[in-house]
């Protein structure tokens, strides 16, 4: 210990010693130059054999300490000036912080949105005849975007998130143009935004229908609204249909405007055949990946939590079930860890990050919507796809009403589901509704040899909860769902021998559920008699 304190004292205490002798020296120079009567007498013993040149000499020296005092005063003043200048208070600072957050989610809504209103039209152009390779080349948005990534919080696993700490690599260097780009985003300028985690479903449809009619003029019946939002509850594709018109790609639209997710729009084409289409596929010409703003979006909602929608507009101008049949099979899998997109044999250096595998994951927080026009230029959807989705019908707008004006909110996908969660818990189907269902079913197979599958009891029973939740009635959700699910499967029974039949439905949906309770039904019965 001994000798250990003899060391310590030899080299570090002199260490000590020299760095404690700036500072003095320091001090010694200023006392030095400030002692202006010790330098007086120190001029005095020496001035009386000065010359002429000696006294300019003198006076240069003077000015150039001087020159010197002034700039050493000078430096800490700026200083001073570069420490104080910016500091405010903590609650000014949480503002503008907030300010430049919004500022920057602003930005990105802007770029992407200029990004998909241009792939749209490219679309329409192709629809018309445009050549196939000039789809494949990136667009002058995409070539200018900058360079972007992740400086908030990020909501990927541990690999992922250890995949965002390397250098932004060039889109035009890797073979996935858009989706380095979209990296380069997500590492250094997104921040994520302070969520709502307080809002109830039943607020949260009322807002989204004031929010709709107030800043966009679309105006839909408050029950829309509710059988819309406890569908997202209930499965993971929305099927909106009905004629021209009547707002089934603005409903989505709207969605993703009030919740600051803007909605990605997949115009789909009559010449779909194959998974290709929504996946994109290599080109071996031009040595890089035909990417597709169906696989962007998913490929994007890895990075963040808010609820987001892709529109697969006119769904059945081509056959759903050829374009769209892996889709359907990867979100039936019980496991979301299995939800994944294959789009490449291997794996390169330069690939996107949140590639793994060759595979891009779909996140919990993607929705597909696809809207539907029944007519004659079009497919029938086959009844595989119907049943994993939720159909609603949009027949008619509503009228225009005035009402408080509303904002948008920021929610995430976690507190979303955790509020289908928590009303599944609380709002139960009560065991006389189930009883009502059983004698409903036998009816039906007694009758019209049609029966409830387990996938559709399932769906009920997530979607009378979640309809209750957002403010409606049990009775409401029962009636909607089973009109959507169960009997839309008489469209394939022989309805003009069985009009007899449909009359005494009519009669035992009354008898059963109460009379004129179950309107819907009803007039989906009456809708069948009349057209079959």
């Amino acid at each position: 210990m001994e000798n250990f304190l003899k060391y310590f004292y030899q080299d570090f205490g002199r260490l000590l010693r020299s760095f404690l002798d700036v500072f003095v020296a320091f001090f010694d120079f200023l006392n030095y130059v400030l002692n202006f009567p010790m330098r007086v007498e120190i001029l005095e013993q020496y001035n009386s054999g000065f010359g002429t040149l000696d006294w300019v000499l003198l006076v240069i020296a003077y000015l150039f300490l001087i020159l010197l005092i002034g700039l050493m005063i000078w430096g800490l003043y700026k200083l001073c000036r570069r420490i104080f200048r910016f500091k405010v208070s903590a609650k000014e600072f949480d503002a503008l912080s907030k300010q430049v957050k919004s500022l920057q989610r602003d930005l990105l809504r802007a770029n992407y949105e200029k990004d998909r209103l241009l792939n749209m039209r490219i679309a329409e152009l192709n629809g018309q005849g445009l050549p196939d390779d000039l789809l494949d080349e990136p667009s002058e948005d995409e070539e200018n975007q900058q360079t972007e990534g992740d400086t908030g919080e990020n909501y990927m696993d541990n690999a992922n998130r250890n995949s965002l700490q390397g250098p932004c690599i060039d889109p035009a260097e890797s073979r996935f143009f858009r989706l380095t780009s979209v990296d380069n985003y997500y590492k250094s300028l997104y921040v994520a935004p302070t969520y709502n985690e307080t809002i109830t479903l039943e607020q949260f449809c009322e807002q989204f229908r004031r929010y709709t009619a107030s800043h966009l003029r679309l105006y839909y019946e408050l029950d829309m609204i509710r059988y819309f939002v406890a569908a997202m509850g209930t499965a993971r594709i929305i099927i909106l249909q009905g004629i021209s018109g009547t707002g089934k790609t603005s409903l989505p639209y709207a969605f993703g405007k009030f919740v600051q997710s803007d909605t990605s729009v997949v115009p789909v084409q009559p010449s779909w055949r194959e998974r290709t289409e929504l996946y994109g596929y290599y080109n071996e010409f031009t040595k890089k990946y035909s990417e597709t703003t169906f696989l962007e979006a998913i490929y994007e909602a890895n990075y963040y939590r808010d609820p987001h929608m892709v529109i697969l507009d006119e769904m059945n101008i081509a056959r759903v079930e050829y374009y769209f049949a892996e889709m359907l099979s990867i979100l039936e899998m019980p496991r979301q860890e299995e939800w994944k997109i294959d789009i490449a044999t291997a794996t390169w250096d330069n690939d996107p990050c949140l590639i793994e595998n060759g595979a891009v994951r779909i996140p919990n927080n993607v929705w597909f919507v696809g809207t539907i026009n029944n007519d004659d230029s079009t497919f029938a959807v086959a009844d595989k796809v119907y049943d994993r989705a939720i159909p609603i019908d949009l027949d008619s707008r509503a009228e225009p009403f005035e009402c408080e004006e509303a904002g948008p909110v920021f929610i995430s996908t976690d507190r979303l589901i955790s509020l289908f969660d928590q009303a599944k818990q609380a709002y139960p189907i009560s065991q006389e509704m189930l009883d009502k269902l059983e004698e409903l079913n036998a009816y039906l197979i007694k009758n019209f040899r049609l029966a409830f599958g387990n996938r559709i009891n399932k769906q009920i029973r997530d979607y009378v909860p979640c309809f209750i939740a957002c403010g409606g009635t049990e009775v409401q959700a029962v009636d909607f769902i089973i009109a959507k699910k169960v009997l839309r499967k008489f469209e394939s029974l022989s309805l003009g021998f069985m009009k007899d039949e449909l009359t005494r439905f009519n009669t035992y949906l009354d008898r059963l559920f109460g009379k004129n309770t179950m309107k819907i039904c009803k007039e989906y019965v009456d809708y069948l008699k009349k057209n079959n």
